[in-house]
């Protein structure tokens, strides 16, 4: 029995023309909804031909034996990826990492439809050079980044990974109350919830963090290590802020709950895809074993 040729999957989410039609039910609506605050529709409108164009030249960059599928975001959860398949991911960087944690290994090319619009640190590639890119991507023979990632491991059974970080906290604004440890140092703390984040999401959100703390590491995107910093810590007569920030490679990092309610633990700033983190229960965090495999051409 012959085998089948490749498949090449791509990603995508809504545009904003598509979310505001959805949103005003007609176009003409989401005009009027825009014009009445003194902004055009026609520039969103254009960002969407744009953004299509170039899914339809990515869509013809593949080999004509192949087998294609699209899939949104929002369908992720529930799209059954094959290990013979190439993921081309077209849009923002976080596109990249939605899709990161469905993975096995297979290449995801990231393909940036608006270099003025987006940084394309991870959907880096252009349009033009897909033709070539997903034969040798198929064939292992293109040029890979393997993406270190975070892991949440819960005492329950349940797992989480993340491309960037994954956030330990509560879900409002409220104080985070948990006891943490980190090697051979524990303690309990009051803070504004803690993030553990890979090489990759070092450049993002954690970087903001490292600044304003001056917690600042070296973590490299392909280092089997990853990086935890504490948001905000509150020294009292119950709380101590000794444990701020650190690199995990061979230990991880436990954190035990004493939140009664709203304790949460999600990834890559997907609030509503969490789980819950109440009272005695228990995460390890350290380096996924699982890694994102980037084409990088």
């Amino acid at each position: 029995m012959a085998a089948l040729a490749p498949r090449a999957v791509f990603v995508t989410r809504e545009t904003d023309y598509e979310l505001l039609v959805a949103r005003h039910a007609t176009r003409e609506q989401a005009r009027f909804f825009l014009e009445s605050r003194g902004q055009r529709l026609e520039q969103v409108e254009q960002r969407h031909h744009q953004f299509h164009a170039v899914l339809a030249a990515a869509r013809a960059s593949v080999p004509a034996e192949w087998r294609q599928a699209i899939v949104r975001r929002a369908d992720l959860d529930r799209f059954l990826f094959a290990a013979d398949d190439v993921i081309v991911a077209v849009g923002q960087d976080g596109l990249v990492a939605n899709v990161a944690k469905y993975l096995g290994g297979q290449p995801v090319i990231g393909v940036n439809p608006a270099p003025d619009l987006y940084d394309g640190v991870l959907a880096r590639i252009a349009v033009d050079r897909l033709a070539r890119l997903l034969p040798a991507s198929a064939a292992g023979a293109a040029g890979i980044e393997r993406r270190t990632m975070v892991e949440a491991a819960l005492d329950g059974g349940e797992t989480l990974t993340a491309l960037n970080e994954i956030f330990v906290g509560h879900r409002s604004h409220q104080s985070a109350r948990y006891r943490i440890a980190a090697g051979d140092e524990t303690e309990d703390q009051s803070s504004s919830g803690l993030i553990v984040a890979s090489g990759t999401g070092a450049t993002g959100w954690a970087r903001s963090i490292a600044e304003a703390t001056q917690c600042a590491m070296q973590l490299g995107c392909e280092e089997r290590a990853v990086g935890y910093w504490v948001r905000e810590p509150f020294p009292s007569i119950a709380s101590s802020t000794r444990i701020r920030a650190g690199k995990l490679a061979d230990q991880p990092l436990v954190v035990t709950s004493r939140m009664n309610d709203g304790g949460v633990i999600f990834a890559d700033g997907i609030e509503q895809d969490y789980i819950a983190f109440d009272w005695g229960r228990q995460v390890r965090l350290a380096p996924s074993p699982r890694a994102l495999h980037l084409v990088v051409g």
